[in-house]
């Protein structure tokens, strides 16, 4: 299995988790790593962190790797200048000239999972990319016509959001009974197929505090979510709630579902992050792709002093191999059902 890795904002924790993670020699055996980014910046950051018994493979193209190595395409302007914990223009280029190269290969069936590094969502804004973060740029560039899912995930729950990377103020506006529907299909199936989960449980967030008190708070659970909710379980998807967000993680519900439905970003992300920062996956689930990153930004704060955890970016990679691996099982399972046999009766036996 080949996974691309591409590089994020190089001023960021992004190379010191990459290499920390890769310098594990047992990774190698798992799967082909291939990072695309800079050599001259990843040599940079393995002296700077000193990191021993690391080499690379630099290659200019995905036909050129070693199964055996660690491999580097070279993405970008080797004039890149690393500067840490700095949100520059041409670390927001080269984050965005990986992503593309990376994304290319993906398409093309060349590699067959990618992890991506923290990008800086503000420069790596341009005329080719104008997208709020990873999650819609794969969107749009896979999108089979189902929406993509925005889903952390660790070891004792599994959150997704209905409404991603916009406003809150615009958050009740773009919540619709259909994106609702759509969003917990999706989770479902990804659910069943990405996680070998097969009756999967999902629980459903209201929007307001208190689930909004029956109307006295909100109305937006009884004319939107609950009808959504019906909808879906039609479609074959178990889902319950609305529960008030608060109460929800606060008791500990979370661990009673496989998967838990937020309305918006925050009210899921951080109550994940709070139990899981170090280790949590960020998964973009509704695609034929296989895409996780860490659940953590660029760390400016922390850029270059080598004392960032590898943990959660280590934890991407392992999702990815697992993920592939589920959905090789789940086409398997799926194309040979189990066949019904024909029952004859004779002489007032059934045969």
């Amino acid at each position: 299995m080949i996974i691309g890795i591409t590089h994020g904002d190089v001023n960021g924790i992004g190379y010191e988790v990459m290499l920390k993670t890769l310098a594990d020699t047992k990774m190698l055996e798992t799967f082909i790593p291939v990072i695309y980014g800079s050599s001259k910046a990843a040599a940079y950051y393995r002296k700077h962190l000193d990191i021993q018994g690391l080499s690379f493979n630099v290659v200019n193209s995905i036909d050129e790797i070693n199964p055996k190595r660690l491999n580097i395409i070279n993405c970008v302007d080797e004039e890149l200048k690393v500067e840490f914990g700095v949100s520059t223009i041409e670390a927001g280029k080269a984050a965005f000239d990986a992503l593309e190269r990376a994304s290319l290969d993906l398409k093309n069936g060349a590699i067959d999972a990618i992890v991506t590094a923290p990008i800086n969502k503000k420069n790596i804004q341009s005329d080719t990319f104008k997208f709020p973060g990873h999650t819609e740029y794969f969107e749009q560039m896979f999108s089979t016509g189902e929406p993509a899912l925005m889903m952390l995930v660790n070891d004792v729950m599994r959150v997704a959001v209905v409404s991603g990377h916009i406003p809150v103020k615009d958050v009740p506006f773009a919540l619709t009974e259909q994106l609702i529907v759509d969003k917990l299909v999706v989770f479902n199936n990804s659910l069943k197929k990405d996680f070998r989960i097969v009756r999967p449980r999902i629980a459903v967030l209201g929007l307001n505090p208190h689930a909004g008190d029956e109307g006295v708070i909100g109305d937006e659970e009884a004319n939107v979510i609950i009808p959504a909710m019906k909808k879906a379980e039609s479609a074959g998807v178990l889902c319950v709630g609305p529960y008030p967000a608060d109460g929800f993680f606060g008791a500990g519900n979370f661990s009673k579902f496989d998967g838990v439905l937020a309305m918006y970003h925050d009210q899921g992300l951080i109550p994940f992050k709070t139990v899981s920062m170090d280790s949590g996956v960020n998964y973009t689930a509704g695609l034929p792709i296989i895409r996780t990153s860490p659940d953590h930004g660029t760390a400016y704060e922390i850029a270059g002093q080598n004392i960032a955890s590898e943990e959660s970016f280590r934890q991407a990679i392992y999702m990815a191999f697992d993920i592939f691996q589920n959905r090789i099982w789940h086409a398997e399972i799926s194309a040979n059902p189990l066949k019904i046999e024909q029952r004859h009766e004779r002489g007032g036996r059934v045969e």
